[in-house]
């Protein structure tokens, strides 16, 4: 079956409850509240089976005091049922709704006519009138407009007709994506504990699964489900959803948080977006203005940084200029750090309190004060870096953002990543995509050589042009150590990451070296960063005291010497010594063990003496071990006798050594 969410609009008294409670049967008002006074203080939901449709109805408060309950359960919506009182016609909040269901950006919808019994012919035609006038330029501007009466039933089995034609053309929300839920419900009940109800806007939730209550980070798992009030395995996008929750009392979740896959998504207290001020309002919007950000289910204060640079346009293609004109012609800011009624302008949102979204999402804003709803966007970013509000660099890459696809959108949070790489976590909670998708998108941005995949678990990936820029900064170290120090073999493997990498992510090291190493423009010799091209330069006397410091190693035999005392004994400084030891080492001539230097010709004659030692006995232990050695102490002995298990001449077994 399939399943979409009505939303209710209009002024209050304007029947809405009523007329819901005529087409399903039930009564959205559940407030003891409510009931007494006769009004509907917050959002109240019904359902109704249509064929192969179930309509959710989400059943709004039209009191200007509760526009914040209203916007709660305005989101997530497939439809707008807009009711007008045929006795009243148009009334402020009849526009502050529609204005609201413009910016979130329906696109569907019908009018209902209520009170119909109340007027007569003419009086009915006439708000018709006022109606189609008033929706004129919209996306209701073609839209059925139904007579109804709640109290006599007239037009009710017509507008669920309507409503039914109208579902069908209806998109499914898409189950390909991340579960999202955003609470709008929050109760208890005996025996079961904490319930969360709200609209599934994207994805699949089944019992079992782990989820998170965001911003909050509280880590629990579905221990029940219902959708319209009936047990269900699993909830899919469009349904209206109650979730059973394990482990989680009632006063740690309230309105305005999301339910989402455990560690898939994480709260931002920034958002860039594209933002549209509504031709009615008020005044402009100043740069840093304190606003109230409605998102979801959630509001937070918030203030809006105006990007500085760029042409301000009619960014709405639903929102009527007024209620009785067209939308306005485009005109140019009166100054780079204002918005003024009817146009359009990047900014930045900088919360007061963190949320959770993604890019593309709709967000409604209402002034500090008074508050009356002035304008609404789409988020481009959900998580961007702070930046300056002049800049054109960010303004064009908001710009590219905004008409991104997933691949596209990829390549510029990953190019924004610089040298930090973006790791497999840190893309899904930017894009809200899943993990085939983001495979997809990493594939072909790999394929195409704009990326570079630094592997690790998960994994990490770097523009190409990070890349080669760090590819540089490596053979440029490397080439100005070997113009300075000529006898150097070239520089360790930790001295280049710490001189060039420290502080990015080990991955992104590794890749750049591997890579470098494929291309041929570095050669890694042991643990030895080197250019292919550089050669050590012995001069006379450099090649006479590398001929010293050799002889004085391979004459200490077994007894360990430390390179510095076989610096001392050959008369080389110890300076020359450590670079001519790293020439000795590469060539395989010597071999430091612990901080000892050996002559490799004495660890040759040394393995030897021990596997000869293997005819008179298979194992071998500490004494006989410095017998074999010429009376080493047990302080060196261990050293060598550690290296030989290395080396797998002998294995340990307790006290003794096997010998292999």
């Amino acid at each position: 079956m399939k399943h979409i969410i009505v939303g209710t609009a209009g002024h209050i008294d304007h029947g809405k409850t009523a007329l819901v409670k005529a087409l399903t049967g039930i009564d959205a008002d559940r407030l003891k509240e409510e009931k007494e006074r006769g009004i509907t203080i917050d959002i109240g939901f019904a359902d109704l089976a249509l064929d192969d449709v179930r309509i959710g109805f989400v059943d709004v408060p039209g009191h200007e005091r509760f526009i914040k309950n209203m916007l709660a359960g305005a989101h997530g919506l497939d439809l707008v049922m807009l009711i007008v009182s045929a006795d009243e016609s148009i009334m402020p909040q009849t526009r502050e709704h529609f204005d609201i269901c413009c910016l979130l950006n329906l696109n569907a919808g019908l009018v209902a006519l209520t009170k119909s019994d109340l007027v007569d012919a003419e009086l009915l035609e006439l708000a018709r009138a006022e109606v189609e006038d008033f929706v004129k330029g919209s996306f209701l501007e073609c839209a059925p407009i139904v007579a109804v009466s709640s109290k006599t039933g007239e037009g009710v089995e017509e507008l669920k007709q309507k409503l039914g034609e109208l579902a069908k053309t209806v998109r499914p929300k898409s189950t390909d994506a991340v579960p999202r839920l955003p609470i709008d419900r929050v109760f208890s009940i005996r025996g079961f504990g904490t319930v969360v109800t709200g609209t599934l806007i994207a994805g699949e939730m089944r019992v079992g699964d782990e989820l998170e209550i965001l911003p909050a980070g509280i880590r629990t798992r579905v221990r029940n489900l219902q959708v319209h009030g009936n047990d269900a395995d699993h909830a899919v996008a469009g349904q209206r959803t109650a979730v059973n929750l394990l482990g989680v009392n009632v006063d740690q979740v309230e309105r305005g948080a999301v339910l989402a896959p455990a560690g898939r998504l994480f709260p931002t207290a920034m958002l860039d977006a594209r933002l549209y001020l509504l031709p009615g309002a008020p005044r402009p919007l100043t740069n840093r203005a304190r606003i109230r950000l409605h998102h979801g289910t959630a509001e937070v204060m918030a203030r809006a940084v105006i990007m500085a640079d760029g042409v301000a346009r009619d960014g709405s293609t639903n929102t009527r200029a007024d209620s009785n004109t067209s939308r306005p012609e485009l005109r140019p800011p009166s100054d780079g750090r204002r918005i003024e009624p009817g146009q359009t302008r990047m900014v930045q949102l900088r919360l007061e309190s963190p949320i959770t979204a993604l890019p593309g999402d709709r967000f409604i804003i209402r002034s500090y004060s008074p508050q009356v709803t002035i304008g609404g966007g789409v988020i481009v970013d959900a998580r961007p870096p702070k930046h300056r509000s002049g800049s054109p660099q960010t303004l064009s890459r908001l710009e590219r953002l905004e008409n991104a696809d997933l691949t596209e959108r990829l390549a510029i949070f990953i190019q924004m990543a610089a040298d930090h790489g973006s790791t497999a976590t840190e893309i899904a909670a930017r894009t809200g995509a899943t993990d085939a998708q983001i495979s997809a998108a990493r594939s072909a941005l790999v394929s195409s050589g704009k990326v570079i995949d630094a592997g690790g678990s998960p994994f990490v990936l770097i523009s190409k042009a990070a890349g080669d820029e760090l590819a540089v900064k490596v053979v440029n170290l490397l080439s100005e150590h070997h113009r300075k120090q000529r006898l150097s073999l070239g520089l360790s493997r930790e001295e280049v990451r710490e001189r060039i990498f420290g502080g990015l992510r080990p991955e992104v090291f590794r890749a750049i070296i591997q890579r470098l190493a494929a291309e041929s423009k570095i050669e890694i010799e042991r643990d030895v960063l080197r250019l292919p091209t550089h050669k050590p330069v012995l001069e006379g006397s450099d090649a006479a005291a590398k001929q010293k410091l050799e002889a004085a190693i391979k004459k200490s035999g077994f007894q360990a010497v430390s390179l510095d005392e076989a610096a001392a004994a050959s008369g080389v400084s110890t300076d020359i010594a450590r670079k001519l030891y790293s020439l000795l080492a590469a060539e395989g001539r010597v071999h430091r063990i612990g901080d000892y230097v050996f002559h490799v010709d004495s660890l040759g004659e040394l393995k030897k003496r021990v596997r000869a030692h293997k005819s008179i006995s298979p194992k071998i232990d500490v004494a006989v071990f410095k017998e074999i050695t010429g009376g080493l102490t047990r302080k060196y002995a261990i050293p060598l006798l550690e290296y030989l298990d290395r080396e797998r001449v002998t294995r340990r077994i307790g006290n003794e050594r096997e010998i292999l």
